[in-house]
């Protein structure tokens, strides 16, 4: 097994997260109903370069992993997911509106923290002043996940 370093904290590993075909992802689905891409919402122009990737990615086929990087004060769109999702934070901060019995409740989670989302939970996370770098993680693999997007945080089209 080769072993790779990255290094999360570091600018060096980072790069803008990759938009193309992301609004018509198969897995991307409208809460209201149908794909993403038939929904009246720009994914490109909502996340921008907002969004960053690493360039080491961890390639161990029973981790589920995805470690992220945002800008300071950019929101996620509300959405869901259809599996539980496990996040934990490195280094800035989110501040995640998640709705528990239809009632939003703001959690801040920030580095060493863990916040869990249950299936079919809509949360929104908005990145601190700082920005933050997170893991999500799955119980599954990601090619088992359901992304539904909610109509609150996007750029119109």
């Amino acid at each position: 097994m080769t072993i790779i370093f990255g290094d999360l904290i570091e600018d060096s590993d980072w790069i803008p997260m990759p938009l193309a075909g992301q609004q018509e992802h198969p897995r991307y689905f409208w809460n209201d109903g149908g794909m993403l891409a038939d929904a009246p919402v720009d994914f490109a122009a909502t996340f921008g370069e907002s969004m960053f990737v690493t360039t080491k990615p961890i390639d161990v086929p029973r981790f589920n992993r995805n470690p992220l990087r945002v800008l300071p004060n950019f929101t996620v769109p509300r959405h869901h997911h259809n599996i539980d999702e496990m996040l934990f934070c490195f280094a800035g901060e989110y501040f995640i509106e998640h709705y528990d019995n239809g009632v939003p409740e703001t959690v801040r989670v920030g580095p060493g923290d863990v916040f869990l989302s249950r299936a079919g939970t809509p949360y929104t996370m908005t990145a601190g002043p700082e920005g933050v770098t997170y893991i999500e993680t799955w119980p599954v693999p990601v090619s088992q996940m359901e992304t539904h997007w909610h109509d609150f945080g996007w750029v119109r089209r």
